[in-house]
């Protein structure tokens, strides 16, 4: 348990010094990409991400939780079975990748949608390559080099794409660096532990544990990718390309601490909670109080500064064609909060083996944007269309806090008090800026 806990604080510090690392790299580059390349190459990829990651998560079986979960996990006859099935399936997204291509760029009225999806989709074969290292890493807590490896692969994908940009600034900059990224981390990630050795097997037993701890990890990546892309799915119908390319940037700048949180979720708390799953639930709810109200006030910070600073951020160092982000960011900020609470909730659902609440959550979510976003635009416009997106994760948090609840692992109590810390930051530092002869940070939206 020492042992545990140590390699916990060590995986802690190396996922916030990497997500840290990975986010000024990734901010850097934005910058520099967006004086390179117009805002309709953003909203145009993020349009084509989106489906290719609906691929994706709507074909999730969890392989990775699998092997950090299952006590064959370090069998090497279950290791290979996973990776057959993952190389299996990256075949099979690219095919339909093609397949939807065509309806696709329809729906939306752009051609280009008709080449660039399949040739993007070429990334999930890329990835079905990647060794089992992967979460072998995350399963042992070795997130020093799993970091490294990530910080590496994306600091190269960036100088790809800002080479490519500079001397032809299309959306092919976006396209080619994403695809050298993936190409260099599948080659590399068979080097990073070399006892691994991944070949083509498969064992029927291993197979069916995989697919029955998966049944409920697959619906609940699927409403994953439908709650948290639906936003792009709507709004590149409602909006112009140009305008979803300045709502990305927004959101990406508003989403840092829910990436954070998730990140955090996934290599460090998740199989963390899984080690102790045996534990009595009073045991394992005095372990993870203290260190979650601990990150819930830092997140609780990280969220006030936005919501304050950071119109202030879009409006210096991006140019006028980004100007509406800055009111944009201030809102979604605050709505990143119940992301959070989502996040840390259905992480420990998932470490003590119950993955439908956060399928159930999800589901609500979707149902929540299809039917007030839309509304929200027809009668309000862009601000009324942004002010429901940042309402849309509360639902979702609240079933998973019924799971947490009927597993008699509360945290009701706490996420109140933390949610009361997160409210005065904001009115604090907004009282702050407000007495230095600064205006509101959303005082631009009734411009």
């Amino acid at each position: 348990m020492v042992s545990l806990n140590k390699k916990a604080v060590h995986g802690a510090a190396w996922t916030f010094l990497g997500y840290g690392a990975s986010q000024g790299l990734r901010f850097i580059g934005n910058l520099i990409l967006t004086r390179l390349l117009i805002p309709e190459y953003f909203g145009l990829m993020s349009l084509i991400n989106t489906f290719v990651l609906g691929l994706v998560l709507f074909s999730d079986i969890g392989i990775g939780p699998s092997i950090i979960q299952n006590k064959r996990g370090n069998d090497p006859d279950f290791i290979n079975t996973a990776w057959t099935i993952q190389v299996i399936r990256g075949f099979g997204l690219w095919i339909c990748s093609t397949i939807i291509a065509w309806p696709v760029a329809s729906f939306y009225d752009d051609r280009r949608l008709l080449w660039l999806i399949p040739i993007v989709g070429t990334t999930t074969v890329i990835q079905g390559f990647n060794s089992a290292a992967l979460p072998l890493m995350r399963k042992s807590l070795d997130l020093r080099k799993f970091t490294i490896f990530e910080f590496v692969a994306q600091a190269i994908s960036l100088v790809c794409m800002v080479t490519w940009a500079w001397f032809h600034p299309t959306v092919w900059a976006l396209v080619g660096g994403n695809i050298i990224s993936m190409s260099i981390k599948a080659v590399w990630s068979h080097h990073l532990m070399p006892e691994v050795k991944n070949r083509f097997h498969w064992d029927a037993a291993a197979a069916r544990e995989m697919f029955s701890f998966g049944k409920w990890i697959f619906v609940s990546t699927a409403t994953t990718f439908l709650a948290s892309q639906a936003d792009r799915l709507i709004l590149g119908k409602l909006f112009s390309f140009e305008m979803l390319g300045v709502y990305t940037v927004a959101f990406t700048l508003a989403d840092l601490p829910s990436q954070v949180v998730a990140r955090l979720c996934r290599q460090v708390i998740f199989p963390v909670v899984s080690a102790q799953a045996e534990l009595g639930r009073g045991a394992l709810h005095e372990k993870i109080a203290s260190k979650r109200r601990l990150l819930l006030l830092g997140m609780a910070l990280g969220v006030a500064m936005l919501f304050n600073v950071g119109d202030a951020i879009i409006l210096t160092l991006y140019d006028d064609n980004y100007a509406d982000a800055a009111w944009m960011l201030p809102i979604l900020a605050i709505g990143i909060w119940p992301m959070i609470l989502f996040h840390l909730c259905n992480s420990i659902l998932l470490g003590v083996g119950q993955s439908i609440y956060g399928a159930v959550g999800n589901n609500f979510k979707v149902v929540y944007m299809i039917v007030t976003v839309p509304l929200a635009y027809q009668n309000f416009g862009l601000p009324g269309a942004i002010i429901a997106i940042a309402l849309n994760d509360i639902l979702p948090y609240l079933v998973t806090m019924v799971g947490l609840v009927r597993e008699k692992l509360p945290f009701f109590k706490q996420d109140i008090l933390t949610t009361a810390a997160m409210v005065l930051s904001v009115a604090a530092i907004a009282l702050l800026r407000y007495s230095l002869g600064f205006e509101i940070s959303v005082s631009r939206l009734f411009l």
